[in-house]
C-alpha cells in the first residue's frame, strides 16, 4: 500500500495509543504468573499479536481482542515449542531466555529484518548457563536445556532487550542470579519500564552499582493491569506540532518510565513550547533551531526528530545512533535518502546523523523501507512539502500504530491510498 499525503496543517488534539512495550511486558508477566490476568488497554499491533501467540506456544491460554488481552499464566510448559516471532524484535529477544529458564525445546522463526538482527552476547551468555543453541534451516534459532542461576556479564549498549528477556527469565530459577553489565546500559528507560512492570506482578530485582541481583524462585502475581499511553506513537504529532501549529496528546503519564518520553526535552531545547493540562500535553511551534542530541537512550525518536531538525535554523547532530543500523531497516541510512529526497541536506558516518535545516521541502516519492518508524517520519514531514509526497509501502505502519493514518486524518491530514 503506497499513501499520497498532500500538504496540510496538523491541528486540534489526540489520544495516545496504549504503548505497545508496556503491553508487551504486562502480556509476559501475565504469561509466567499462576492465574488469570486482564491487561487493558491495548492496540493489536503485528507486534502484540506475535507475542500473544509466543504466550500460547509457551502453554498459557488466553484471548486477544481489539482493545485488550487475557492470559492465564502457563501451568505446565510444553516439551517442544514452535514461536514465530514475526518482525518482532522484543518477542524474539524477550522469549528465548524465557523458554529457556522453562526448560523448553523452541525454535524461533522470523521474517523481514528479524532473522538478521544480532542476537549475541545473548546466545554467548545462555551457552554458558546450560542451553543449546542451534540454528537449523530456516528457522532463526533453536535452543534446548534448561537456563542455570549464575552471574550473567552482558554488554548494556547493544541491546536494552537483551536485559529484559534476562531480568523476565532469572526470577523463575531454582537459585539467585546477577546481571553484570560490561558497559554503559543503552534504552535504559525501557529496562526501568521492565523493573516498573516486574513489580507490578510481584517480582523483586535489586539494583547494583553496574547491574541486577535477581533472586530465584519467585513467583509472579496475576493482577489486571492499565497499559499507559505512548510516547513512542506521541512523538510523531507532538513533532507535528513544533513544526506546524499546536498539537496536543491526550492520555500521557508525566510520572512514565518510558524513556521516549526525552521527547518533550528535546523539542524545548530546539525552541518548541511545551504545555501540559492534567494528562494532556500540547506542543507549539517556536523559533526553532538546531542543536546537538544524543540518541543513545532515545533511538526510536531519532526518525522524527530528524524531521524536526529540516525545519531548524541551523545544523542538528544526532550521536551515538550506529544501533539504528541493526533496527527494522538501517534507519540512518533511511533517513538520509527519504530526506535528501525530499530537499534536505543530510550527512551520516556509522555512529552520526547531522540535518541542516532550513532548506523548503519539495515533494516526490520516498521509501518506508518496510519501516513503520520511517513512514511515520516521512509522513509528519510531507505536512510541509511543496506539493504531495507518495510513502511507499507505508502499510508497514501496521506493525506498531495500525490507526496512524485515520489520526492523522483526525488532525487535519490529507492522505489517500493509490
Amino acid at each position: 500500500m503506497d499513501i499520497s499525503i498532500t500538504p496540510s496543517s496538523l491541528s486540534g488534539s489526540v489520544a495516545a495509543q496504549p504503548s505497545k512495550s508496556a503491553a508487551h511486558r504486562a502480556a509476559i508477566c501475565a504469561m509466567l504468573a499462576k492465574g488469570d490476568s486482564h491487561i487493558a488497554p491495548i492496540t493489536s499491533t503485528r507486534d502484540m499479536l506475535a507475542t500473544f501467540n509466543a504466550a500460547l506456544a509457551l502453554g498459557a491460554k488466553g484471548t486477544l481482542t481489539s482493545s485488550s488481552l487475557t492470559l492465564n499464566g502457563i501451568k505446565t510448559p510444553p516439551a517442544q515449542a514452535v514461536l514465530d516471532c514475526d518482525e518482532s524484535g522484543s518477542t524474539l529477544r524477550f522469549f528465548i531466555p524465557i523458554a529457556a529458564a522453562l526448560g523448553v525445546t523452541a525454535s524461533f522463526y522470523g521474517r523481514g529484518q528479524l532473522p538478521t538482527r544480532p542476537l549475541e552476547p545473548l546466545v554467548s551468555q545462555l551457552r554458558s548457563h546450560g542451553v543449546t543453541v542451534e540454528k537449523k534451516g530456516d528457522e532463526i534459532l533453536t535452543i534446548s536445556g534448561r537456563l542455570t542461576p549464575g552471574r550473567y556479564t552482558i554488554a548494556g549498549n547493544i541491546s536494552s532487550q537483551f536485559i529484559t528477556g534476562l531480568l523476565f527469565s532469572l526470577p523463575l530459577l531454582a537459585g539467585d542470579s546477577e546481571i553484570i553489565l560490561t558497559t554503559p546500559l543503552a534504552s535504559k528507560g525501557y529496562v526501568d519500564m521492565t523493573l516498573s512492570m516486574l513489580a507490578q506482578f510481584g517480582v523483586v530485582v535489586e539494583t547494583l552499582p553496574t547491574g541486577w541481583r535477581i533472586p530465584g524462585h519467585q513467583t509472579y502475581r496475576p493482577r489486571n493491569s492499565m497499559v499507559e499511553g505512548d510516547f513512542s506513537g506521541a512523538a510523531f504529532w507532538l513533532c507535528a506540532g513544533a513544526i506546524q501549529t499546536p498539537v496536543t496528546v491526550t492520555g500521557l503519564s508525566r510520572d512514565t518510565a518510558q524513556g521516549d518520553r526525552a521527547v518533550l526535552s528535546v523539542l524545548e531545547k530546539m525552541g518548541a513550547l511545551v504545555q501540559w493540562d492534567g494528562d494532556a500535553v500540547t506542543v507549539s511551534p517556536g523559533a526553532l533551531s538546531g542543536i546537538e542530541i544524543d540518541g543513545e537512550d532515545i533511538p526510536d525518536l531519532v526518525p522524527v526528530l530528524a524531521v524536526v531538525a529540516c525545519f531548524a535554523q541551523g545544523v542538528t547532530r544526532f550521536s551515538n545512533v550506529g544501533r539504528l543500523r541493526i533496527k527494522e531497516c538501517d534507519r540512518l541510512d533511511a533517513m538520509t535518502q527519504g530526506l535528501t529526497a525530499l530537499g534536505t541536506k543530510v550527512e551520516q558516518t556509522e555512529d552520526s546523523l547531522t540535518v541542516t535545516g532550513g532548506v523548503p521541502l519539495g515533494g516526490g516519492s520516498v521509501s518506508s523501507f518496510d519501516d513503520h518508524r520511517i513512514a511515520m517520519a516521512l509522513s509528519i514531514a510531507a505536512l510541509r512539502c511543496a506539493s504531495p509526497v507518495i510513502i511507499r509501502s507505508a502499510q508497514c505502519v501496521d506493525k506498531s500504530y495500525p490507526d496512524f493514518y485515520k489520526d492523522f486524518e483526525k488532525l487535519g491530514g490529507i492522505c489517500h491510498v493509490i
